[in-house]
């Protein structure tokens, strides 16, 4: 599997059902949002626009995706908001399909155009890590089954702030193998524990 096939795999609506724990204030909270992704080829003019943002030759480009998502988390103040878009555009390294660059439109944990690197370790979970200007951050997907994708992620901000996150993502719609269809995930019932983080 490359980075590619693997976002292929996550085209479609998923259900997301989170866990972050805020490792300063030693509290957790929960949420939930609906996410679409949908796997973009090489040739697509939103690929071919965010290289050119980043000022990447397009023909290095295999593809990409776009991503949408729209949440809420138990904290939430009215002035807060988990709805937004991205698009990604993978640049792979030339002699390891693997591994490389993946160009961002906008990033999860600042607003701004980002590149991060990718590769996929020995068990096909896609690892994305990304360097901004106060903070860095490491996301783990990996999928249980067809229709059940998991991610954790870190967030370490400069400062010393540190959250850690947990997500159990069940895919939606006609397309849904019931065979592998689940739901009510938490970390607890999967026998998955991040209060060590």
């Amino acid at each position: 599997m490359d980075a590619l096939k693997f976002f292929q795999n996550s085209s479609g609506k998923w259900r997301s059902q989170r866990t972050t724990h805020h490792l300063a204030f030693r509290r957790a909270e929960i949420g939930d949002s609906e996410i679409y992704v949908e796997a973009l080829e090489a040739d697509n003019p939103k690929i071919i626009e965010i290289c050119q943002m980043h000022d990447v030759d397009p023909a290095l480009a295999v593809g990409g995706a776009f991503v949408s998502w729209d949440g809420s988390m138990a904290w939430d103040r009215n002035e807060e908001n988990h709805t937004g878009t991205t698009i990604f555009a993978l640049i792979p390294e030339k002699d390891n399909p693997r591994e490389g660059v993946l160009l961002r439109e906008r990033g999860y944990a600042e607003i701004v155009p980002i590149a991060g690197r990718y590769h996929l370790d020995g068990d096909d979970a896609l690892v994305l890590i990304t360097e901004y200007d106060t903070m860095s951050t490491i996301e783990r997907f990996w999928f249980v089954n067809p229709n059940l994708r998991l991610r954790t992620s870190t967030v370490q901000r400069f400062g010393g702030f540190n959250t850690a996150t947990f997500c159990a993502e069940m895919r939606q719609g006609d397309d849904v193998d019931s065979e592998t269809q689940t739901s009510n995930i938490t970390p607890f019932n999967l026998g998955y524990s991040i209060t060590g983080w």
